[in-house]
């Protein structure tokens, strides 16, 4: 179940960096029209800074749960270090459900605020807010699962052995 755990994270991860190399691709190809529109061109194109908002909200939201996979997030490292070992795993554990209740929370609430979207339009594109105001649940739901994957995999160990550890050479 661990390795499975641990392949799915991975595959998982692999995916939505992925999404997230484009997404940053975009926004510095829209990021760079915006400079050359304004300062070669005077071209006075109203959307490259709207376009750029949403691609840097997607990719920083999607950016979580490629932390959460990686354990790359803020954590309480010295605090813990200083539990016991064996009270130090069920610490661990304790402390990833709560993460997980917090993004099932985030999630069941960013539902309704993505279709809070579908009622408002971006003034400038004259469409629905809902496909950018989706990203607080779809963030959520995947760092959810990353969650899940990784409590698997670690089973309150990912202090002693880092996950994703590179081969020292």
């Amino acid at each position: 179940m661990r390795e499975w755990a641990a392949k799915s994270s991975a595959r998982l991860n692999a995916g939505v960096e992925a999404v997230i190399a484009l997404l940053m691709v975009l926004l510095v190809l829209d990021v760079w029209l915006g400079v050359v529109d304004r300062y070669l061109f005077h071209w006075q194109l109203p959307w490259p800074e709207i376009i750029a908002r949403y691609l840097m909200i997607w990719a920083a939201m999607l950016a979580v749960s490629s932390g959460i996979a990686r354990r790359d997030h803020i954590g309480l490292t010295a605090a813990i270090m200083r539990v016991p070992v064996p009270l130090r795993r069920t610490v661990l554990v304790a402390i990833d459900l709560c993460i997980l209740a917090l993004f099932f929370y985030v999630f069941w609430y960013g539902l309704g605020f993505a279709e809070s979207g579908a009622k408002r339009q971006a003034m400038i594109f004259g469409i629905s807010l809902q496909p950018f105001y989706a990203a607080i649940p779809t963030a959520a739901g995947l760092a959810a699962i990353q969650t899940v994957l990784a409590m698997i995999r670690d089973s309150g160990t990912h202090l002693d052995v880092p996950p994703f550890q590179e081969a020292s050479a």
